[in-house]
């Protein structure tokens, strides 16, 4: 393990049958950081994620060097659960109970007395912000609260792992914002987080470093706002009304502007800001968007923007 990682991934391979799910996968991770994966549905995400928590080494097919706080998933599936909490994609709360027996429920899966269990089962729902709720039924919850309540429960044992798959999916700013400050919280304090998300907001909002992977492949690794500093323009003009461009076309063709044409739009990148002011000159405010990129711009510009429809 080198220089402060504890998590080290070399080569990794996953197939499904004639499905490569995952293509020679290489990185680090470094204590008490944010990891992020991004990639569009099918990329291989959630399998690498899969694969670092040992649900899928019982396969004969991965491959590579996996070491996990010093665990390998292919001999220390328990250990490293142990060192772990996981927030599952999908909701698995238990319907039945309300919301501090979920939490206690789960803590009999690490061993902890009942005293201990309490102790720590009113701090996490203080944390989460959720102790007014302590007696409701998961139904009466609202999404974040439930979100909340999974963040919590994985918590329980607190580990120095967390692995968070896609974390705020479906939730409103309001309830995303606080997610994110009590995982920076989490992060401070000194948890090392895994997140895979469709946010790119959310990524650079908490990742330290990225890998944005499609069909199991690398496409681009590293820290989010350096990637952007070195792999995109400053600024994006997005022009809605096509009819309106052909009065700059000529701009456009002489200029060091870079083009992006997505159904009707037309996409303009460059760091002269001055020049897309003069392309702007003759358009009507209401047919262009004019701000500085952003890391969904770089996903984009890497995965293409037709590949949601492909898949």
């Amino acid at each position: 393990m080198n220089n402060g990682a504890v998590i080290t991934v070399r080569n990794a391979h996953k197939s499904f049958g004639k499905l490569r799910a995952v293509r020679g996968l290489s990185f680090e991770v470094e204590r008490s950081t944010c990891f992020g994966f991004l990639g569009p549905n099918g990329a291989g995400k959630t399998t690498m994620m899969n694969m670092i928590y040992g649900r899928t080494m019982r396969d004969r097919n991965p491959t590579g060097d996996i070491e996990i706080f010093g665990f390998d998933p292919a001999r220390h599936e328990l250990e490293i659960k142990y060192l772990s909490g996981v927030v599952p994609q999908e909701d698995n709360l238990d319907v039945e109970l309300d919301v501090r027996k979920n939490l206690v429920i789960y803590s009999k899966f690490y061993g902890l007395s009942a005293r201990e269990a309490e102790r720590r089962i009113d701090e996490l729902l203080e944390f989460m912000e959720l102790t007014d709720k302590k007696k409701s039924r998961i139904r009466e919850l609202s999404g974040g609260m439930k979100r909340r309540l999974l963040i919590a429960r994985a918590l329980l044992n607190n580990p120095k792992l967390l692995i968070l798959d896609e974390p705020t999916t479906g939730l409103d700013p309001q309830v995303r914002h606080l997610i994110w400050n009590k995982l920076r919280q989490l992060k401070a304090a000194g948890t090392t987080i895994l997140l895979t998300t469709h946010y790119m907001e959310e990524a650079f909002q908490l990742a330290d470093q990225i890998l944005i992977i499609n069909q199991g492949e690398k496409l681009l690794s590293g820290n989010p706002q350096d990637l952007l500093a070195r792999h995109m323009e400053k600024y994006v003009l997005e022009v809605r009304n096509l009819e309106a461009t052909s009065m700059f076309e000529t701009i456009i063709r002489v200029t060091d502007i870079r083009q992006d044409r997505f159904h009707d739009s037309l996409l303009l990148y460059t760091d002269d800001l001055d020049l897309l002011k003069e392309v702007t000159r003759e358009l009507d405010p209401r047919d262009y968007f004019q701000r500085q990129t952003n890391l969904e711009d770089l996903f984009l510009k890497l995965t293409g923007r037709e590949l949601y429809e492909r898949q």
